[in-house]
């Protein structure tokens, strides 16, 4: 069924397509990216990192951010304005374990519940207490004793929860390769903390369920691996980049088992892990930006988005060629969305929960952003077709509300639907909020 007519950057009109009843839009952020107020919490492995030299791009800090904890009324009056169901922010941790830190996420669930819009609540985005460390097993422990903390003072409104954000790249960027927090450069003896972020899941999953919860999920970051071309060396490099970013975070929640070979590099009782990791999901999260391509290592340090990859990895990661790049340099190809899910659906079948993208977006400068309602446009239709194909996919939330702190990038890069001036904190919706509204009005 159509509903409306859109019209993409380019000035045509196509028919956006209705989605199913009760299909959950909604937008993204996290705390550590536009709370600020860091006075009023106590430190995480993020405050530490920024303050060493060197470690952000334009050596800025989030210690105000968009300061969002001072204005969030505002900032839930664009959620209302802009119409979406729901909005998908992260609990800080560290703010929890301050004096009076779960206060703030009682005025903002309640600000939220007030104005129409359902809550759903991340409870780890990489902002880890400084006194924990995810390569001791001890943190999956306290993590769902945080869990059960938090669940018993929102658990009345709160209805949606998502355990962890990313275990991937937190893994990835911020143990082995160093370039996010804790800032390590452990390559494959990182794989830990990626066992340990697992069960952390699962305990908290199992914390949430001892407090009543009924709709749990959890967000991992999710594309398809392209091999750069057919010879035997490129496609094995992009199969093992895949199970390591893909199938390393899939398959334990979902069939309960590491790919081949990677369980006993695991520590602990593993057998005993995958059962608490597997514990049933109402939801699978899924983020999603783009494709990558792989190949066979290039005996050299490349630099790709931003990151710094090592000679010594088993693979490297090359450009898609022939494709629009955002100002990060990402490149923007929105049918791999439909490929990953159809994938998704084929590789585990019934085991695969409904699934919500709990993000997607992009980045660009601007106010008139028509690039980005481009990008939306394309990625909300192929996420329709990806529900055509028979993927039982049940919500869609945009990457972000707000400019923010983009992380190791600093303040350099614009993911927001509505611009946020670092100087006066002002906010000032963009062409895309306008956009994203109209889209959603049509849904109702």
């Amino acid at each position: 069924m159509i509903r409306r007519m859109a019209t993409d950057a380019r000035g045509a009109t196509n028919p956006i397509p209705q989605f199913p009843a009760g299909f959950l839009w909604g937008v993204s952020t996290s705390a550590h990216q536009i709370e600020g107020a860091v006075d009023e919490r106590e430190p995480s492995v993020w405050d530490t990192f920024t303050a060493e030299p060197g470690r952000v791009k334009d050596g800025s800090t989030a210690a105000v951010a968009c300061d969002h904890y001072h204005r969030y009324p505002q900032d839930v009056a664009l959620l209302a304005d802009l119409g979406v169901d729901a909005y998908r922010f992260s609990i800080s941790w560290p703010r929890v374990n301050a004096p009076k830190g779960l206060d703030f996420y009682d005025r903002l669930v309640d600000e939220l519940c007030e104005a129409g819009v359902r809550p759903v609540p991340t409870l780890f985005h990489w902002d880890l207490p400084v006194a924990l460390d995810w390569l001791e097993r001890d943190t999956a422990a306290r993590f769902a004793e945080y869990a059960a903390v938090v669940a018993e003072r929102l658990g009345d409104r709160v209805k949606k929860w998502i355990t962890l954000n990313e275990p991937a790249e937190h893994t990835l960027l911020g143990h082995a390769l160093g370039t996010h927090a804790p800032g390590r450069q452990l390559l494959f003896d990182a794989l830990p903390v990626a066992h340990h972020q697992l069960l952390a899941h699962g305990l908290a999953v199992r914390a949430l369920r001892a407090a009543g919860a009924t709709d749990i999920g959890i967000a991992n970051s999710h594309g398809p691996t392209w091999p750069a071309s057919q010879e035997q060396a490129d496609k094995e490099a992009a199969d093992f980049y895949d199970v390591l970013l893909n199938r390393l975070f899939a398959d334990p929640l979902l069939l309960g088992r590491y790919p081949d070979g990677i369980g006993e590099l695991m520590p602990g009782d593993v057998e005993a892990d995958l059962k608490v990791i597997a514990e049933p999901l109402d939801f699978y999260g899924v983020n999603y930006y783009a494709p990558t391509r792989v190949g066979a290592p290039q005996g050299t340090e490349i630099e790709f988005g931003g990151i710094s990859m090592p000679a010594e990895l088993p693979f490297s990661v090359r450009e898609i060629e022939g494709v629009p790049t955002t100002d990060f340099g990402w490149p923007v190809v929105p049918e791999g969305l439909t490929e990953l899910l159809t994938g998704f659906r084929e590789r585990y079948g019934d085991r695969l929960p409904p699934v919500v993208i709990t993000e997607n977006g992009c980045s660009y400068e601007g106010i008139d952003d028509q690039e980005r309602i481009a990008y939306l446009d394309g990625h909300i239709r192929a996420l329709h077709r990806a529900v055509e194909a028979g993927v039982d996919v049940r919500g869609y939330f945009v990457w972000s509300l707000l400019d923010n702190f983009e992380w190791a990038e600093g303040y350099a890069r614009r993911f927001g639907l509505v611009h946020t001036d670092y100087e006066t904190l002002t906010r000032t919706p963009k062409a895309s909020y306008g956009w994203l509204r109209d889209v959603l009005r049509a849904q109702r």
